[in-house]
């Protein structure tokens, strides 16, 4: 896995000559912040050597080199999930390259149930905490020494420097935002009005998919984080909405408005 991790760098490095600030992953519906980049170079995943392939609807396959608010960007346009038959190694594979690219701050997107009663559909939910319950750990097997420690300090798994630029860009522009703990499960069945109480009753603010695989390897790396959630659908064990993946592109969009804007704050903000 190392050597295939560093043959991919090596060929994404050639091509870029450069090493960005900051690596975006993005989320179900949120490809609209692509359009922000002033592009430099866009690689098809299918092009890259070693690199997997996307297979969700609302997920492109394309990697965008190139500029959001004067920082240099490497953003994943589709993100790969463990429901899609993707060992988690798999699924962190782009983290890893990021970190020989010689990236060390890491922002991550992603559309979730909303569980908190406070919480309403196309909310923003800046990430401040998660729970791991994702069958299979990105760490398990034999520890990659080149890359990080056996055993990772958690205590800050989002940085708060990020997190208090994006409140104060938040305010600036006047954009409701809510703080909150991300609940990963493995999907790919939206939860049960149970299950969305057992979220809720474990300390969960929101429930999804992904993301908590990224941020630990991320993390593993030493690299910073900063995550926020869309609110989607709403659940709990007496809320027995019907959701659907077309209702979670459509939240999605409803709420990238502010989403961009808060990401590009965090850029700017963040040295």
């Amino acid at each position: 896995m190392l050597n295939k991790i560093k043959e991919t760098a090596s060929f994404i490095q050639n091509i870029l000559k450069e090493t960005p600030d900051f690596a975006i992953i993005l989320g179900s519906g949120l490809g609209a912040l692509k359009d922000e980049v002033e592009a430099i170079h866009t690689l098809e995943y299918q092009d890259i050597p070693n690199f997997p392939q996307t297979t969700v609807v609302g997920h492109g396959g394309k990697l965008i080199y190139g500029t959001l608010e004067g920082k240099k960007v490497l953003l994943m346009s589709g993100r790969f999930h463990y429901y899609e038959g993707h060992d988690i190694q798999t699924v962190t594979f782009p983290v890893r390259v990021f970190h020989l690219l010689g990236i060390k701050k890491l922002i991550v997107s992603n559309a979730a149930g909303g569980v908190n009663p406070d919480f309403k559909v196309a909310d923003i939910m800046l990430i401040n905490d998660h729970i791991n319950l994702m069958p299979e750990h990105p760490l398990r097997g034999r520890n990659l020494d080149e890359l990080g420690p056996r055993f990772v300090d958690m205590s800050e798994p989002y940085s708060k420097t990020m997190l208090n630029n994006a409140l104060e860009t938040a305010q600036e522009e006047n954009i409701p935002v809510h703080q909150g703990v991300y609940l990963a499960l493995q999907g790919p069945t939206f939860e049960t009005p149970a299950e969305y109480g057992m979220v809720r009753a474990l300390g969960g603010d929101a429930v999804g998919m992904s993301t908590v695989p990224e941020v630990i390897v991320a993390k593993h790396q030493g690299m910073d984080c900063f995550g926020l959630s869309i609110i989607t659908d709403l659940g709990g064990p007496d809320i027995a909405f019907a959701v659907s993946h077309d209702e979670v592109l459509q939240a999605a969009n409803k709420a990238m408005p502010g989403v961009i804007k808060i990401v590009k704050g965090v850029i700017r903000k963040t040295s």
